[in-house]
């Protein structure tokens, strides 16, 4: 008994890591067949995050088109990814490929959402009264001296009080 439980974490430490090894092999597995479909036309992102399309591929070797005139040559392990066609097209090109009409299209700005049936003009000329905000066109303070201005003025006429410190003569 005594010997089963000192064997017990060396038992446990194996199978984490057969899991692991066999986790590890299955996700190589994936890449490998990933890399394995790769045909000339594919777009592909390498690790390095670069997007390219595929012109040929060897053996251990994929010849990449990443622009007008620039062919590269990389190995098939740099490879990260094989994209869709819409995927790819989306990322590099910036084309959306979607399913649903263009009349769902969210508008750039909310002008569309506040829009009414009738016209600005018509709301304008409408019998509700207007509301008065307590606001003051500039031509309407101009002409109507504030109470703040007037309080200023009785302030400057007064003389002004002092403890007493100093008498001046």
């Amino acid at each position: 008994m005594n010997s089963l439980v000192t064997l017990l974490p060396f038992i446990v430490l194996i199978g984490a890591m057969f899991l692991m090894t066999r986790s590890a092999k299955r996700k190589q597995q994936q890449a490998a067949d990933m890399r394995n479909q790769m045909q000339p036309g594919s777009g592909v992102r390498t690790i390095g995050g670069m997007y390219a399309t595929v012109k040929e591929v060897n053996e251990d070797t994929v010849l990449l088109d990443a622009g007008p005139g620039v062919e590269l040559l990389f190995a098939k392990n740099a490879i990260g990814a094989v994209l869709t066609d819409d995927e790819y097209n989306r990322i590099v090109h910036g084309i959306e490929h979607d399913l649903k009409s263009d009349s769902d299209v969210v508008p750039d700005d909310a002008s569309s959402l506040t829009e009414t049936d009738e016209p600005a003009d018509a709301a304008a000329a409408s019998d509700a009264p207007s509301v008065d905000l307590g606001k003051k066109d500039e031509a309407d303070q101009a002409d109507e001296p504030s109470e703040d201005a007037e309080a200023v003025k009785a302030d400057a006429e007064e003389p002004k009080k002092t403890d007493g410190g100093t008498d001046a003569k």
